[in-house]
């Protein structure tokens, strides 16, 4: 069985169940409300005998309904200020008619100076909202985008595109309503709003917002379906997402691609920096020597390392100027989040444990947990100097993107300070085709081959496990051993395994 082929030991469910948490910060919402708004509307699609088969799609349209909002968070932002607080708010308050107008000019331009807090809301007026009304398309399209790389299916899709729709037929598109909107997307509607209420005000509140719009936003028969059973349904919220599509090693990466792309949508001058990081990150480790598992998790951490960002305001993100003390916090914050939101599926431990240290530095200047030396290992260190190669080279909003002499001098600089591993680094460098002042290696000069035999045997292989595991002879694995003890002044196992700790070449996960 070829690599790719065999099972990643993670099911489709369970990825969307964990990026969903990622979604929740975006929304301003505690995590697990996107979870917790699954289990109340599958619960209601019991008790109103959905299709077996449409309850498996509801899982997926509500797992992906609010992922689209990183498509239009810069309009947003640009629209209404703060685009989380801006979500967050909306769950108290029926966006059509009156009460919505006011509540978009009530937010419109907010953050900004008088000005253009006149010029946002007079533009809503004028244009009758089309700003928001293309935004929402926005976002259902670049949805549907995810789910049909995904391979969810039509139906999916389908209901994905309609997610701004209204039973009312006021929503977007503009007449559609009533019928015509799929069973899975009413559900949603329903469950997404009397989750956050139900926090808020308890079931009383649930059954009044719910009542408050039937026959609005809300379908009647779904509506008095949940006012039937709104103990029982809003009872133990804790959900588990359902095991339905195991994912092959090849599938998991593919899926993990598609979802660093919608998170560097969050922010308009970050398109491909994931990838980017991830295919420099990965060919470091490779070209160094580590572990095959090692290689696969830093490149699958670089997919994975800005997730946090949903968690930090458009309006931080893209800030022109300098942050204030409480802004630098949230961006800090992000990486935690990063950790947070990976922690569970056993399958994202590892990737997600590097993907925090993105951020960290050798000399304990980084963040979150402002680790340093020895506390950082080489997959994170990589991963480190792939990331602030990368985003060298691209153009943020307080800065021109540097060409690419001007980001090399600086990685430089900061191996020479201290901030950055020069082995990690180089490696970095090296894979991005600028070559090294030296030959690319591990610590002490070690080969790409002696790193690994030195990981074996700080791992307890002796050294015919050694020549086993390489396919390699006893004598050669030998040899290997004796000039990585001279090479690191190593006498014995022991010492030579401090020594693979003390530059990250072993993973704490993996001990």
């Amino acid at each position: 069985m070829e690599l790719g082929d065999r099972d990643a030991g993670i099911d489709l469910a369970e990825l969307l169940a964990a990026f969903s948490l990622a979604t929740d910060l975006g929304l301003g919402q505690p995590m697990e409300h996107v979870l917790r708004s699954w289990r109340i509307a599958d619960r209601l699609a019991e008790r109103m005998s959905l299709p077996e088969d449409q309850r498996q799609q509801l899982f997926y349209v509500s797992m992906l309904a609010w992922v689209g909002c990183v498509a239009d968070a810069p309009e947003v932002a640009a629209s209404f200020g703060d685009d989380i607080a801006f979500r967050a708010d909306s769950y108290e308050t029926d966006l059509a008619g009156l009460a919505g107008v006011g509540f978009f000019l009530r937010r419109a331009g907010r953050g900004g100076p008088a000005w253009h807090r006149l010029r946002v809301a007079t533009t809503i007026l004028a244009s009758g909202g089309q700003q928001v009304v293309q935004g929402m398309q926005s976002h259902c399209v670049t949805t549907s985008t995810l789910a049909e790389r995904l391979g969810l299916g039509q139906d999916v899709v389908t209901a994905l595109r309609q997610f701004f729709t209204r039973w009312d037929g006021k929503g977007v598109p503009q007449g559609v309503g009533g019928t015509d909107i799929a069973p899975t997307v009413l559900l949603v509607h329903l469950a997404d709003v009397v989750e956050v209420r139900h926090r808020t005000g308890g079931i009383d509140g649930a059954i009044e917002v719910a009542n408050a719009r039937r026959g609005t936003q809300f379908a009647p028969h779904v509506v008095d379906a949940f006012v039937a059973h709104a103990p029982e349904v809003l009872s133990d919220l804790a959900a588990q997402p359902p095991m339905r599509r195991p994912l092959t090693e090849c599938q998991l990466d593919t899926a993990l691609e598609a979802l660093a792309d919608f998170t560097d949508l969050r922010s308009v001058s970050r398109a491909g920096h994931s990838r980017g990081v991830a295919d420099l990150a990965g060919a470091a480790a490779r070209s160094m020597g580590l572990p095959i598992t090692d290689v696969t998790a830093t490149r699958r951490a670089g997919l994975l390392h800005d997730i946090g960002l949903h968690g930090v305001p458009v309006t931080i993100l893209d800030q022109p100027g300098p942050l204030s003390t409480t802004e630098w916090e949230r961006v800090r914050l992000s990486s935690y989040y990063t950790e947070r939101v990976l922690a569970r599926p056993a399958a994202l431990a590892k990737p997600g444990a590097i993907a925090a240290t993105a951020h960290e530095r050798m000399d304990g200047s980084g963040y979150h947990r402002s680790l340093s030396g020895a506390a950082v290992p080489m997959t994170g260190r990589l991963l480190a100097a792939a990331c602030a190669y990368r985003a060298m080279l691209e153009p943020r909003a307080h800065r021109d993107a540097l060409t690419d002499k001007q980001a090399v001098g600086a990685v430089r600089d900061a191996i020479r300070a201290g901030a950055l591993d020069g082995d990690a680094a180089e490696a970095v460098l090296a894979a991005a085709g600028n070559g090294a002042r030296r030959r690319v290696s591990g610590p002490a000069g070690l080969t790409p081959r002696e790193v690994e035999v030195l990981v074996l045997i700080s791992r307890g292989a002796q050294t015919g496990e050694v020549a086993d595991q390489l396919g390699i002879s006893r004598k050669t694995a030998g040899t290997h051993i004796e000039r990585i003890y001279t090479k690191t002044g190593a006498s014995s196992r022991a010492t030579a395994t401090l020594f693979a700790l003390r530059n990250g070449l072993l993973d704490p996960l993996d001990l």
